[in-house]
């Protein structure tokens, strides 16, 4: 389905998700492209929220996007994008984790803003508000040592609700549990 927009004295239809997953599944590489670019920044924050790390979220991100591409087929009409999406973003994420957890025990890795020193890192915002991002980069220092004693699967469920907005049926799809 799409959405038409007024741009211009025109009107441009703007595709949905779905309909950028049936072009992708037919290896359409706009639709490709639109796609990372619509979506880019939101798995990155939450990548790096559940990751902690800039390169790891970097690298989990891009990989999902390279799962989207492959499996944009298996998207049906039952599943909505978003939350199907965020399901191959969280596993993978978790299984970085997992693979990875073995270094954090040899050499632990601060992540972004952890020294007083270093500036932290906020990743971009799809609008500019300097209020905004203030009382979300307050929000997320505080929160982050919290987070952190959580499970990743526990860590990914909180981040899916407040970051996201998924409700729990949603996340329970995610993370396959119930």
């Amino acid at each position: 389905m799409a959405a038409p927009r007024l741009r211009g004295g025109l009107i441009q239809v703007e595709l949905s998700d779905d309909e950028l997953c049936r072009r992708i599944a037919q290896r359409d590489a706009n639709s490709f492209e639109l796609m990372v670019d619509r979506h880019q920044a939101r798995a990155y924050r939450l990548a790096f929220s559940i990751l902690g790390n800039e390169a790891d979220a970097r690298d989990v991100s891009q990989d999902a996007f390279v799962r989207l591409y492959e499996a944009a087929g298996s998207l049906d009409g039952r599943a909505r994008f978003s939350p199907w999406f965020s399901r191959i973003l969280v596993h993978l994420c978790i299984d970085h984790q997992r693979r990875n957890r073995w270094w954090k025990r040899l050499l632990p890795l601060a992540g972004p803003g952890a020294h007083p020193d270093e500036p932290a890192f906020d990743p971009p915002a799809d609008e500019a508000r300097p209020e905004g991002n203030a009382m979300l980069s307050e929000s997320v220092r505080r929160l982050r040592p919290a987070l952190a004693q959580l499970s990743p699967q526990q860590r990914a469920a909180v981040l899916l609700q407040a970051q996201e907005g998924f409700i729990s049926r949603e996340i329970a799809a995610v993370l396959k549990c119930s």
